[in-house]
């Protein structure tokens, strides 16, 4: 990547696919962001969506003031291609369906130049906004979705933060390499590889719990969302632990456990007949029921055992992932490993 100076300022790139109505929603709140902005400022839309919908993208750029990119597929790229061309020396990166508060330029620019050069860049939690749709209702409790947007209001420090809400300075993410540019996943995991590979350089995320992003419900509104946003979640980690293995740790998978489960199933069938087969279910049950205690913590009321319930057995999509990538990247051993979280280092 260049090494070229760049001019004092915050480039925005935000990745795009479709969500017109979000992406306008988030320009405008970015133009707002603008205005009060203590240095020069730009937002850089890359897009690759079809082309109705990136008719309207660059509608609304125009009318907002950003610059419309056409991009390519994957995200990790999208982003790369962003900050490639963008004018300034310190990077936002947003999502397309979240909206940023109208003091975000001026907290995050202040907090990198006050920091010393150690400070690699500053994340803000982001929180999704209330829905009154029952998957919402259930999976506000899954630490699996919510966690990591949240983590940065509870912490000085992270190994990484997603970029739903993370600005970074363009020379330390140009000295680390970037985004990813493939993967094994087409979105997912490269918020995580950017900022381990800017911790393992040296680099400090700090965190600023005042500034928070705000995210669309529509991602959690679906059950069909939620479990392709777990299953894809789960493959991307199993990704991350093959290329930063210094980061792993050992994790019982639940479908590795109803693996085994169904290896023992199938030698009783002999003695118990099909009601051998029973041990599969039985144990993912008992994951989810295991995990469904750990969320609800001591809130013993009857909804919310059945809200955590519901929501450990949707997560148990992410563990489907993970066991369905290990042998997509043909390393069984992965079966029994995960990443550390962002606040474990």
């Amino acid at each position: 990547m260049s090494a070229v100076e760049h001019e004092r300022g915050m480039s925005v790139v935000v990745p795009v696919k479709g969500r017109v109505p979000q992406m306008r929603a988030q320009l405008a709140s970015l133009r707002a962001a603008m205005d009060r902005s203590p240095e020069p400022a730009e937002v850089l839309v890359v897009d690759d969506s079809d082309p109705a919908d990136a008719a309207s993208h660059q509608l609304n750029c125009e009318e907002f003031g950003a610059r419309y990119v056409t991009g390519p597929r994957h995200v990790g790229a999208k982003r790369n291609l962003g900050v490639a061309q963008a004018r300034y020396d310190l990077i936002l990166f947003t999502d397309s369906d979240c909206r940023v508060p109208p003091e975000i330029f001026e907290r995050h620019i202040k907090t990198l130049r006050d920091a010393g050069p150690s400070v690699g860049g500053v994340a803000g939690p982001t929180f999704v906004e209330h829905s009154d749709a029952p998957t919402y209702r259930f999976m506000r409790w899954s630490k699996l979705l919510n966690d990591d947007l949240e983590r940065p209001r509870r912490r000085a420090t992270v190994t990484w933060a997603t970029t739903t809400n993370l600005a970074v300075r363009r020379k330390v993410f140009e000295e680390v390499g970037g985004f990813p540019s493939e993967s094994l996943t087409i979105v997912g995991g490269e918020d995580v590889d950017l900022g381990i590979k800017m911790f393992d350089a040296g680099y400090t995320t700090v965190c600023d719990p005042e500034t928070v992003v705000i995210h669309d419900h529509a991602s959690t509104d679906s059950l069909t969302t939620a479990c392709r946003r777990l299953f894809t979640y789960g493959r991307s980690e199993q990704w991350l632990c093959t290329i930063h293995p210094g980061h792993r740790r050992p994790v019982v998978n639940a479908f590795t456990l109803a693996t085994a489960a169904a290896a023992v199933g199938m030698v009783l069938v002999p003695r118990f007949g099909g009601r051998g087969l029973l041990a599969v279910p039985m144990a993912l049950g008992l994951v989810a029921g295991a995990r469904a205690q750990r969320l609800r913590g001591s809130n013993r009321s009857a909804r919310a055992a059945a809200e955590t319930f519901a929501c450990a057995s949707v997560d148990l999509m992410f563990d489907l992932g993970g066991f369905v990538a290990a042998f997509e990247l043909r390393r069984p051993g992965m079966l029994f490993t995960g990443l550390r979280p962002a606040d474990a280092d």
